[in-house]
């Protein structure tokens, strides 16, 4: 019988969650916003790196990931890649690795002073960042999604350093956008309960960022969102993620997926370097490491939970994907969250 874990996300009884929903819910982020800006050009910004941010912010060891809708206007990105976007209304540009970059108006020279950004990001004030040299017009709300980087790293390291995708090409970009401008509205008279909101809308809006991105990527890309995507792939992943304590064999996920083992292995493989059995293996080590750190079940409860018959068989596996044993994992990660102010930094861990 496949027990169910505390820990694992909540799910209606019978019903498939997609991997993304699993993955995002695992990486347990935290919206907000942070910044809105009305610039007139020329104008110029110097957006620093999300480990800077955080400490502005007040997150500690939290990772940042930030983001910039663009919902008025025109505008320049350039990230130390050399990468160059140029954005139109509607345009969200979300750095993963919290990059710093630049953001500028078309002939953008004119720089805005770090010290009233920081100033507002500081104070949590949403009334809009006015500045420029009185040209042509460029609104933005700009936010970030802060997660524990243990968690978020499975997602975030197939992501690119930038990417943007127009969310007004669809019913559901176009209603999020009006819904947080809004609420900003609301949050600058002081209406009860609209930070809130505003939080959970700009989580809303980076999932929504990622599933049009991912209905984008070319047939040849690789990487979680490109397997997901995929028909087959796709399917391994969400049933290994909903039924994880399942003893999953390659000719168990091939009869379900509707492919031989040799090809489901091999498409596995192309998409995320690595086969199905030790993909199943890291997520189950995951999902152990956040029931370590976020519950009090013993070993034994947390090796079942995932799959494991044998509380000593967990132990070796853990061991060998974490670097140490689940006890003295426990150990530090608690160590290091009451050290922390705001959130704690899993050992482990080089983000």
């Amino acid at each position: 019988m496949i027990r169910g874990a505390d820990f694992l996300p909540d799910r209606p009884a019978m019903r498939i969650m997609d991997p993304y929903s699993e993955m995002l819910a695992t990486m347990r982020l935290k919206g907000a916003l942070y910044f809105r800006a009305e610039f007139t050009a020329p104008w110029f910004i110097n957006a620093p790196p999300s480990p800077q941010l955080a400490r502005v912010l007040g997150l500690g060891a939290t990772h940042v990931i930030n983001f910039h809708l663009l919902t008025d206007g025109e505008a320049t990105i350039k990230v130390h890649t050399g990468e160059e976007l140029h954005l139109t209304a509607g345009d969200i540009v979300i750095f993963p690795h919290g990059d710093a970059h630049l953001m500028m108006s078309i002939d953008g020279t004119c720089q805005v002073e770090n010290s009233a950004v920081i100033a507002k990001v500081q104070a949590r004030d949403l009334s809009p960042l006015r500045a420029g040299g009185g040209g042509a017009d460029a609104r933005f709300v700009c936010g970030y999604m802060a997660c524990d980087p243990f968690f978020c790293r499975s997602i975030l390291d197939g992501l690119p350093n930038v990417l943007s995708v127009n969310i007004r090409t669809g019913p559901s970009g176009h209603w999020l956008e009006h819904s947080i401008l809004h609420l900003l509205d609301e949050a600058g008279i002081g209406a009860a309960g609209s930070e809130a909101m505003l939080a959970k809308l700009s989580e809303a809006l980076f999932i929504e960022t990622l599933r049009t991105y991912a209905a984008t990527l070319p047939d040849n890309h690789t990487g979680w969102l490109a397997a997901a995507h995929d028909h087959y792939v796709g399917k391994a992943l969400a049933l290994m993620h909903n039924r994880i304590a399942q003893p999953w064999t390659i000719a168990d996920l091939a009869r379900e997926v509707g492919l031989s083992r040799t090809a489901l292995v091999d498409r596995f493989t192309e998409l995320l370097a690595m086969p199905p059995i030790t993909y199943l293996t890291h997520w189950r080590m995951q999902l152990a490491a956040r029931a370590l750190v976020t519950t009090s079940h013993n070993t034994d409860r947390i090796a079942a939970d995932v799959g494991y018959e044998s509380g000593a068989a967990f132990s070796r596996a853990f061991k060998r994907e974490m670097g140490l044993p689940p006890a003295r994992f426990r150990r530090e990660a608690r160590r290091a969250q009451l050290s922390s102010e705001d959130r704690y930094q899993l050992p482990g861990s080089d983000v």
